[in-house]
């Protein structure tokens, strides 16, 4: 299997992922799924745009959410360590030749945007609006009481490469992966968690037409927010938003559950992950074709969460380069 060269120096510092930006066709039905019944904190309201944060975080947001015609992604946005990270990492991707421009943000300092070599609409910036410290005024919590940002999963058209990009080039370090099979020293990645902050994952790359957004994982204070969750979508007329679980990954440990919203965005809500921020922390490493692999307990993923994702603005999804068959529920 690939063993990709861990880059301790990378040239510029990741903290980790920061926000997502997407672009929904209703301001009110959003404004009501993710802040009324998600849980949300709405930090901010204009006429065109929600800016949304978690109840722990103290940036001005995590996720943004634009009002548009055409359901899309239009950025996956990361904090750098410092200032001269920021600039360093603009040339570094200047120098790959990728697209780079110097952008002015709301509530952001300065901010540049461009795209990994597979086109992926990236946001990097260094310093983002403080905002008021909210994790103990329980009396503002509200639906399942979102905590914070942790990961972006994408389906990946070549997850091999983008591993090996985000690993031997910008310093993730892989904490699981799934091969075709183990046993055969030649068999390639099939997905891959990757991480900069100490948990199972910042990043990670699932083999699938892409690249495309799968989800966006949020931290939730324990497994009976994610069932009270569950009531409130199904009290709220909103039954068919639930994709997949509750259940129990293998991977990662997470208890987890998969909605979508009515423009098809995947939120994973979920707890009970681990740290893994030592430096020779090893990657565990699982076959496709174990069933312990995806759900640890509860039922086994529909089809429509193997091939339903969000496009990436100005990307057009291509086909896998792996031909690999997963686990899926009896339809």
């Amino acid at each position: 299997m690939p063993n990709y060269t861990i880059n301790f120096a990378p040239p510029f510092n990741i903290v980790r992922l920061s926000h997502v930006e997407w672009v929904v066709t209703d301001l009110g039905y959003s404004k009501a799924y993710y802040v009324d019944l998600v849980g949300y904190h709405l930090e901010e309201e204009t006429s065109d745009t929600l800016y949304l944060r978690g109840m722990e975080e103290l940036n001005h947001h995590s996720l943004i959410l634009k009002k548009g015609d055409v359901p899309k992604v239009n950025r996956i946005g990361f904090k750098v360590f410092s200032a001269d990270d920021l600039e360093k990492a603009y040339r570094y991707f200047e120098g790959l030749g990728q697209p780079v421009v110097w952008v002015e943000k709301h509530a952001q300092g300065k901010t540049f945007h461009t795209t990994d070599p597979f086109g992926v609409p990236l946001e990097f910036y260094y310093q983002m609006e403080r905002v008021s410290d909210i994790l103990q005024k329980y009396h503002l919590y509200h639906g399942a009481r979102i905590q914070r940002i942790d990961h972006a999963n994408l389906f990946h058209n070549d997850v091999n490469a983008a591993t090996e990009f985000y690993v031997s080039q910008l310093g993730f370090r892989v904490t699981e992966a799934t091969v075709i099979e183990q046993a055969d020293p030649d068999t390639p990645y099939v997905a891959t968690w990757l991480h900069r902050k100490g948990g199972v994952h910042d990043i990670a790359f699932t083999n699938g037409t892409g690249p495309r957004l799968h989800h966006l994982g949020v931290w939730m204070p324990s497994v009976q927010d994610i069932i009270h969750l569950c009531d409130s979508m199904a009290a709220a007329g909103l039954r068919e938003c639930l994709e997949r679980g509750p259940g129990r990954h293998g991977i990662s440990n997470a208890f987890f559950l998969y909605m979508r919203d009515q423009d098809g965005h995947r939120l994973e809500p979920y707890v009970s992950d681990y740290q893994t921020m030592d430096p020779d922390h090893p990657a565990r490493i699982w076959d496709l074709d174990d069933p312990m692999r995806q759900t640890l307990w509860g039922q086994a993923a529909p089809r429509s969460w193997f091939e339903l994702g969000s496009v990436f603005k100005g990307l057009e999804p291509q086909p896998s380069k792996l031909d690999a068959t997963p686990i899926i529920a009896p339809e």
